[in-house]
């Protein structure tokens, strides 16, 4: 298992940029992540990882061994597909054993290695169906094994749950992550499904029109994002415009609709800004840090473990989270309602045209 190393990757297509310079650096046994939206380059990146692809520019380092441009066989990468590619004409053994025959293994270590994938994926006792007998998940499993299989160095997944319902996804994000602590190999996974990165991963990278945006942990990608698109891309979040008015050394005062909001951490130089302000830190009783916002109850909505109260101040619609229902209890539609919100839960960053 390697540390993958990416230096300045540039790649375009017909003329369209696709990946702008791209640097990383996944770990040696980490899941790392690579979120966006369609079109942002994540699939492109894994590809000239694999090797499927090239830059036009950059370098590519398995360890110490530069792979930039050596064949995808040859670098020790394997990529599973979101369709899955088995043959359907082949025995799940067949399937899983196809990469090992054609590397001519021996029949006995074919036959022990095979056996080894499909009880670590939990298909032990399938080999002899073929993929039309088996389900999404299954078929999944199948995937993963064939991969796994002939032991690469990186592991990597493009959109691998996308095919499957809501349960199966669950159930097989938790089968991946399990297998990568297991086997502790290094793997690259691509999903634009925010709750998906956040549940499986070590880091993510957010990317946004082949760009990286942000690397961090999922801790760190969702309380403290660095840019706008970030922010409103990872999870249900308040975004409001605002303006700086005053500066006193790293705090700031803004000012949003007739809202004035003093004592906030912000030290970039734009005094266009947005205010990034999650529900769930916005309380309905003051604190000693708090500042607060008077509004009216537009919308109230019951989730199950959790209501959401959608505030109405002035034109802007913030949205708080509440999980006790004896916060809100005497709350309803059209009445007054006051947010709290400790400074520190105040995100101020510089407006992006996005």
């Amino acid at each position: 298992m390697v540390d993958v190393k990416l230096e300045n990757i540039v790649k375009t297509f017909d003329g369209t940029t696709a990946l702008k310079g791209i640097s990383l650096h996944i770990k040696h046994k980490e899941l790392f992540t690579l979120l966006g939206p369609s079109g942002c380059g994540k699939s492109t990146t894994l590809r000239i990882i694999a090797g499927l692809d090239y830059p036009d520019s950059g370098h590519i380092y398995f360890g110490d061994e530069e792979v930039t441009y050596l064949p995808s066989y040859q670098r020790g990468a394997v990529l599973v597909f979101q369709n899955y590619a088995l043959w359907p004409h082949m025995t799940v053994f067949d399937n899983v054993a196809y990469g090992l025959k054609i590397r001519k293994v021996p029949k006995e270590e074919i036959k022990r290695k095979v056996e080894w994938a499909l009880e670590l994926v939990k298909l032990k006792g399938f080999e002899n169906r073929y993929p039309t007998q088996l389900s999404g998940g299954q078929q999944q499993r199948v995937a993963i094994a064939r991969a796994l299989v002939v032991e690469p160095k990186v592991l990597l997944l493009d959109e691998p749950l996308s095919n499957l319902d809501a349960k199966l996804r669950l159930e097989m994000r938790s089968e991946i992550r399990r297998i990568q602590r297991e086997l502790g190999i290094t793997v690259i996974y691509v999903t634009h499904d925010q709750e998906e990165a956040m549940a499986i991963s070590d880091r993510i990278a957010v990317m946004n029109v082949g760009t990286v945006e942000q690397v961090g942990t999922p801790r760190d990608i969702y309380e403290r994002p660095r840019t706008e698109f970030v922010a409103s891309f990872m999870g249900k979040t308040n975004v409001i415009p605002a303006k700086v008015v005053e500066r006193n050394g790293d705090k700031v005062t803004v000012e949003f609709e007739s809202f004035r909001l003093d004592g906030l951490h912000y030290t970039e130089k734009s005094d266009n800004v947005v205010l990034v302000i999650r529900p769930e830190r916005i309380k309905f009783r003051p604190g000693e840090n708090t500042v607060s916002l008077e509004g009216t109850v537009d919308l109230i909505e019951y989730y199950g473990f959790f209501t959401e109260v959608v505030g109405l101040f002035g034109e802007t619609r913030i949205i708080a989270r509440a999980i006790s229902d004896k916060e809100i209890a005497n709350l309803r539609p059209t009445q007054p309602v006051t947010f709290y919100i400790d400074r520190d839960d105040i995100i101020v960053l510089p407006k992006q045209n996005l």
